[in-house]
């Protein structure tokens, strides 16, 4: 589990396309310290498994289904990427609760600069967009952020100077694509409920057959 707040703002060193994947080198200092073989780190939101660590690097396997329902197939040498390690057990939480399981990708729409923050409106797929909310949380390249504001197709995020600084989100344009990872607790409240009302009806449909 994650929370959103990058650690460091990381490199794409190598790139290896294989026939049904592809495999990633990149450069994180500060989630490679004591990383071993079997860990997880995110990368732009996404979870991923260390497989080699060497130095101040670390290689990534991303399989076809990650590469086709997130923003990595785009990554290429020398792109800059939010890195992130899991939280430890009895750590504050500083952002939610992120799982690292990209739920969409959306596209940076305008960027609109202020004296102290700048608001960023990102495209919102239509199938993400009953999980987002004024002033809920959602989690776009793996940076846990405040909705501002939520419409049908897109939503604004208002970043801060450390935000611009020091993560993707202070370099990428109009037309960038970014990941989306959006409340689980709002998706497991969906779910639920849909039971719930699936259970009543058919206890009402048993009732009326007596």
């Amino acid at each position: 589990m994650f929370t959103g707040i990058v650690e460091e703002l990381g490199e794409v060193t190598a790139v290896e396309t294989l026939d049904d994947a592809c495999r990633f080198r990149l450069r994180g200092p500060v989630v490679t310290d004591g990383a071993k073989h079997g860990d997880s780190i995110a990368v732009n939101g996404v979870c991923l498994t260390v497989v080699e660590h060497e130095g101040d690097e670390f290689t990534a396997d991303v399989m076809a289904e990650t590469l086709h329902r997130s923003s990595l197939g785009a990554l290429t040498v020398g792109s800059r990427v939010n890195l992130e390690r899991p939280t430890a057990v009895g750590a504050r939480l500083g952002g939610h609760i992120v799982q690292g399981h990209v739920d969409g990708t959306g596209e940076i729409v305008a960027r609109t600069p202020s004296e102290h923050w700048e608001i960023v409106e990102i495209s919102l797929p239509a199938h993400l967009s009953r999980y987002v909310v004024e002033k809920g949380s959602i989690t776009v390249d793996g940076i846990s952020l405040t909705v501002v504001e939520a419409g049908t197709d897109r939503f604004t995020v208002s970043l801060i100077p450390t935000t611009l600084a020091l993560t993707t989100l202070g370099r990428k344009q109009p037309g960038d694509p970014v990941n989306l990872e959006v409340d689980v607790v709002a998706k497991y409240v969906e779910r639920l409920l849909a039971a719930g009302r699936a259970d009543q009806a058919g206890q009402a449909g048993q009732g009326a057959a007596r």
